[in-house]
């Protein structure tokens, strides 16, 4: 008799179980304020000068956040750091959040909690949190590495990158990874990178830099 209850039990635990969520995607792009696709004399040149800065996006094509559903929805990380992101940092970074201003309370709430996941330890302490208009195109050509990114004071353009005319040595390579989790991207050049914002007390306007991946993202 106590077999068949443990085993009732056990069919009650199983049948009542929260099934596993259904995992989320869409497009990813970021920029920063070095190169990324580089030779390792040219980054090495850049390291603890340039690079402390970065804006960040997601957005989801399909998918929720504790069952919060969020497709077509985008979230937006600028980071200021004390060194090159990519190496070891010898202070906490500092960040600021814009959430697409579609987004209800319960779709900001998860918005948030996927870019401080995606980002980890990098987001820092976040000294704001805006809500913006976001518009975000990403692979809008054929090469994939084309993408648009425009929410409050952040912007991102980038092209692909030109095997030919954008070698300086001869030697480069994605000598940073992206700073995101869970990203398949390429690098490419940000014809434009900039923030405008007054969180940070300064402010940067980057051009023609091959310091941009596009790509997607994906969570399981």
């Amino acid at each position: 008799m106590y077999r068949w209850l443990s085993l009732a039990v056990l069919m009650v635990v199983v049948f009542v179980a929260p099934a596993p969520a259904g995992g989320i995607s869409g497009q990813y792009v970021e920029a920063r304020t070095c190169d990324v696709w580089t030779g390792p004399c040219f980054a090495n040149a850049e390291m603890g000068l340039d690079g402390k800065h970065a804006v960040m996006a997601w957005k989801v094509d399909n998918g929720a956040v504790d069952n919060v559903r969020l497709d077509g929805l985008a979230v937006v990380l600028v980071v200021s750091a004390s060194d090159t992101l990519g190496l070891e940092q010898t202070g906490p970074s500092k960040s600021v959040l814009i959430v697409d201003s579609r987004a209800d309370a319960a779709q900001r709430a998860a918005l948030i909690g996927l870019a401080k996941r995606q980002a980890g330890e990098l987001i820092g302490k976040v000294v704001a949190i805006q809500s913006a208009k976001v518009d975000f195109e990403a692979s809008t050509c054929a090469e994939g590495g084309c993408a648009r990114l425009e929410a409050g004071k952040a912007r991102i353009e980038t092209r692909c990158l030109n095997s030919h005319h954008d070698k300086v040595c001869g030697n480069e390579s994605e000598f940073y990874p992206p700073l995101s989790k869970g990203v398949t991207a390429r690098a490419a050049v940000a014809v434009e990178h900039s923030f405008a914002g007054k969180a940070f007390n300064e402010t940067w306007k980057d051009s023609q830099r091959r310091g941009a991946y596009v790509g997607s993202f994906e969570i399981r």
